[in-house]
């Protein structure tokens, strides 16, 4: 006698569950890392008494760091000397973001000379000037 099998089709469904673990697993991954990010160099800025500023500028500003030492540093933790540094402002302000504000961040024991250079560089290129301090508590 002669079978009578017919042949099996072949499943095309897509199991998505394996790429839904991952996308989870990543998602937790950022969930955990997003609060450790912080804004470059770890620097002791000095408290105040004053309200945060709130700007209607809607360009993100250029953060420059001054650590103890008098060493610059950008929000992607780049070091720069004073000369280099007077040139990466200027070419950041070129074009539309010639309205793009400057914040300089520096540690509270900073000398006032590495301060003042960073605020010389970024009025050379036309730029608005901010200092960022801690508020109080």
């Amino acid at each position: 006698m002669r079978s009578t099998r017919r042949p099996r089709k072949s499943m095309a469904e897509m199991n998505v569950v394996p790429y839904i673990d991952v996308m989870l697993v990543l998602l937790v991954i950022f969930m955990v890392t997003a609060p450790m990010m912080q804004m470059g160099v770890d620097i002791d800025m000095p408290d105040t008494g004053t309200k945060s500023l709130t700007t209607d500028n809607q360009q993100e500003p250029l953060i420059i760091s001054v650590d103890q030492t008098g060493q610059y540093f950008l929000s992607d933790e780049t070091l720069l000397g004073e000369t280099e540094l007077r040139d990466y402002i200027a070419q950041q302000l070129i074009g539309e973001a010639a309205q793009r504000p400057v914040r300089i961040r520096a540690a509270k024991n900073v000398e006032y000379h590495y301060v003042m250079a960073a605020v010389a560089a970024a009025e050379l290129a036309g730029a608005k000037v901010g200092l960022m301090t801690d508020p109080l508590q």
